[in-house]
């Protein structure tokens, strides 16, 4: 009897000890990090949620307009470095030279928000990959938009406020959450963290960004009319709006016509039309699977010829490159300062490498969670990944 007794008695404790490290075992697999998929997986909603998180509680007016940067990263990291070069432009001066520049609308009309350019350089990674999911899964994205607006909403962190307003509307049947600068003339870029909001990313890790702590605020109030002049007519006019119901973004063709924004690819100067990805700005860097490539790929030839010539014999104004300056295709790229963090496509190898694999289906930005160019005030390059509690 006694030696059945002790025997059970050592199962008893092995299988102690095992059900102990299996539970430590799962402890330490839920406080891993998330890491995203390969760039050809589409996202799941899960994913897609924890991707649009940190844009989601945006103005519709910038949502919209992100989401159509974001499909051109190369373009974003070069008004990064345009904006660090031309510090002393603002005003209506800024919104006039980034006219004299090559690229898509959605990125000349960055300008006017040097933060949010900052954000989307410092984690240019997120920035691309937040992109490549707009491109392949457009409708999902925009009703991710909406999931994580309604989980903040009945959390009780997204109310209208001075700065924004917040409405509750329906479009084509669907319950849309609409969130609107309060001021026609003045808008205010949000500051949250979002694990703060949501609790800590479990499918898709968070934009590389400095969180400012467990808040939401605004930033500075940016006037409008100090950009583009005394005929601003308020946020309905602005050049990207998002078609909730559809699942899609509108461009005003007006406003890119008005203020004398790049508009070829448009297909027309007036009224309002479906956004279409303009494949020509987004030189060097490949698309996330065969089916966006093969899409995009004959467009981009057409786009580019026809754009060789006036766009290398451009006078770039006061924003003008320097002899030292790289050539990317049709693009010229500032060097990176060696002090500075080098951006994922802060030079021609970087590009070239991208177009290199851009027919095997890879991206070309690699492993790494950082890029682009630091630089003072806005969110900082920093921690973003390991936020502490639960989904909320």
């Amino acid at each position: 009897m006694k030696h059945s007794y002790i025997s059970f008695s050592a199962i008893h404790a092995v299988c102690c000890a095992a059900l102990l490290l299996a539970a430590q075992g799962k402890l330490l697999l839920a406080q891993q990090p998330p890491q995203p998929p390969p760039p050809s997986q589409a996202l799941t909603s899960n994913q897609l949620d924890d991707l649009v998180a940190p844009i989601a509680l945006y103005p519709d007016p910038l949502v919209s307009q992100t989401l159509v940067a974001s499909t051109y990263p190369l373009e974003i990291v070069e008004v990064s470095q345009w904006l660090q070069r031309n510090p002393g432009l603002t005003g209506a001066a800024l919104t006039q030279a980034a006219q004299q520049q090559n690229w898509d609308p959605s990125i000349q009309a960055l300008v006017v928000f040097p933060d949010l350019v900052k954000r989307l350089n410092q984690d240019i990674t997120w920035t691309t990959n937040l992109g490549n999911a707009f491109l392949g899964q457009q409708a999902e994205v925009m009703a991710a938009v909406q999931r994580m607006r309604l989980k903040a909403q009945q959390a009780g962190k997204l109310a209208t406020t001075p700065q924004q307003t917040v409405t509750d509307s329906n479009e084509s049947g669907q319950p849309v959450i609409e969130i609107e600068p309060a001021n026609p003339q003045v808008i205010y870029l949000p500051q949250y963290d979002p694990a703060y909001i949501w609790g800590a990313s479990l499918y898709y890790p968070y934009a590389n960004w400095f969180y400012p702590g467990a808040y939401f605020g605004f930033g500075i109030g940016i006037p409008m009319g100090a950009y583009f002049g005394g005929g601003w007519g308020g946020w309905g006019g602005w050049g990207w709006q998002a078609g909730w119901g559809g699942g899609n973004i509108f461009v005003n063709n007006n406003f890119i016509h008005r203020y004398n924004f790049n508009s070829r690819g448009l297909g027309s100067l007036n009224g309002r039309s479906d956004w279409t990805h303009n494949a020509s700005h987004r030189e060097g860097v490949p698309y996330s699977t065969a089916a966006l490539s093969n899409r995009y790929r004959g467009t981009a030839r057409q786009n580019l010829q026809s754009r060789g010539s006036t766009g290398q014999a451009q006078t770039r104004g006061a924003g003008s490159r320097s002899g030292a300056e790289e050539r990317m295709g049709n693009r010229q790229i500032a060097p990176s300062r060696p002090s500075a963090s080098r951006s994922a496509f802060g030079g021609v190898r970087e590009g070239g490498g991208a177009r290199m694999q851009s027919d095997h289906g890879f991206s070309s930005l690699g492993p790494s969670r950082s890029g682009g160019f630091s630089g003072g005030g806005g969110f900082r390059g920093g921690g973003g990944g390991g936020h502490g509690g639960g989904r909320r």
